[in-house]
């Protein structure tokens, strides 16, 4: 086997097309890695802008999260749409290029290009650093851990869709089953306390700089939250490599990869502001914490 084979994979035939098409639940992995990836690091964006209020910052993080699964549902709606005029493939780039004109088409491609490029930097980045973080140790080795994931990722791809959805199948799922167990413990606990605290050390009295925020912090936090949209746009782009009926599919993996980030944005909201609420209530109150 030369290296290019082992690297690339065994050349395909033409006819052979079909076998590197892909159903739903491959298509959710590959072309919903960076849109259900993103809910990782989007609230965590729009906390970081809302930081100046203190105590107060995830007081707001669920009108914030409503507007961006708002947006995200229009977005949904549209490239439905876009799928069934578009079976060839109706990314930004054609749809742009065939009904306004040649520079905008370019303008919407130069665009995704940048956002793909620092869609891949701060995916990676926020996966590496999750383990750097339990993980002191491994903190000098950072950027090389980055390489790393990124070299895989570049030979996954390289190597086939159908390939790429074996590989990515696995940990996209398990991501998606963790988070979704880590909110359904947190809403249960939650629903358990009463609104209660139960706090394992008692929460340091923080003063809030300030109760209400500001339209333009607000819409900055609005901004930085919709890097959780991430991606979404990918299905439209590669309706090709669906079996047959393709557009059919292609809309089911659509609805399964805005639906789920949704649950998982909404689920992260719910206990953002669920905490927000037993940090004030330990503050007000520290005889009400429960150590245990």
């Amino acid at each position: 086997m030369s290296l290019r084979e082992l690297l690339f994979g065994r050349p395909l035939r033409t006819e052979e097309e079909q076998i590197e098409q892909i159903g739903p639940l491959a298509g959710v992995p590959v072309l919903g890695l960076d849109a259900l990836a993103s809910a990782s690091y989007g609230p965590e964006a729009a906390l970081t802008v809302l930081l100046p209020l203190g105590l107060f910052s995830a007081g707001y993080i669920i009108p914030i999260t409503i507007c961006i699964i708002a947006v995200l549902l229009a977005v949904f709606f549209s490239y439905r749409q876009t799928i069934s005029a578009y079976p060839q493939g109706g990314g930004s780039f054609t749809v742009a290029k065939e009904n306004v004109g040649q520079f905008p088409g370019l303008l919407a491609a130069s665009a995704l290009s940048i956002d793909y490029v620092l869609n891949v930097a701060v995916a990676i980045s926020a996966g590496v650093g999750a383990p750097v973080s339990a993980l002191p140790a491994l903190l000098p080795y950072t950027l090389w851990l980055c390489l790393g994931i990124l070299c895989l990722l570049a030979v996954t791809n390289l190597r086939g869709i159908r390939s790429a959805g074996l590989v990515f199948m696995l940990p996209t799922y398990m991501f998606v089953g963790c988070l979704a167990a880590v909110i359904v413990m947190g809403v249960t606990k939650a629903m358990l306390s009463h609104g209660h605290p139960a706090a394992l050390v008692p929460t340091p009295k923080i003063p809030a700089s300030t109760s209400s925020a500001g339209a333009w912090l607000f819409l900055q936090a609005f901004a930085s939250g919709c890097t959780a949209l991430t991606g979404v746009e990918a299905v439209s782009n590669a309706v090709p490599i669906f079996r047959r009926p393709t557009i059919k599919k292609a809309r089911l993996t659509l609805t399964l990869i805005v639906f789920i980030l949704a649950g998982l944005l909404a689920g992260e909201a719910f206990l953002g502001t669920h905490l927000h609420h037993q940090c004030n209530s330990a503050r007000l109150n520290p005889s009400r914490i429960l150590t245990r």
